[in-house]
């Protein structure tokens, strides 16, 4: 069971945010970041990317290794973030096997959210 917290704002689809570590930021950083649209966030991961080049020797493979590690630990932190300067709520958390079942349950637990015909 993997567990998502479920954001919503007005007038937006609600967002689902997975809970735990983001592999994909480790290994991708900054550009994991664009594709969840965290553009601060983004940049401030390249900005750390481009400072760990510039560490001399082998404590640059530390670096390296540290700053993945970061990225993953905190990559859904940092959408969660976002979204939320974004105007969104965190309102739910929701437990599911996969985000399109998470989605279900919210959808269940909060009918209004979806919208239906106009008249």
């Amino acid at each position: 069971m993997k567990i998502y917290s479920a954001h919503i704002a007005e007038r937006a689809a609600p967002q689902l945010v997975r809970e735990g570590f983001a592999w994909g930021a480790a290994v991708l950083g900054p550009f994991w970041l664009l594709a969840h649209r965290a553009w601060v966030p983004a940049a401030v991961s390249a900005l750390l990317t481009a400072a760990v080049t510039l560490v001399p020797g082998p404590a640059q493979a530390v670096a390296g290794v540290a700053a993945a590690w970061a990225h993953g630990m905190f990559g859904h932190d940092l959408v969660r973030w976002s979204l939320e300067r974004r105007g969104f709520r965190e309102e739910h958390v929701v437990a599911a096997d996969d985000a399109e079942t998470a989605f279900a349950r919210l959808m269940s637990a909060r009918p209004d959210l979806v919208e239906g015909p106009t008249a």
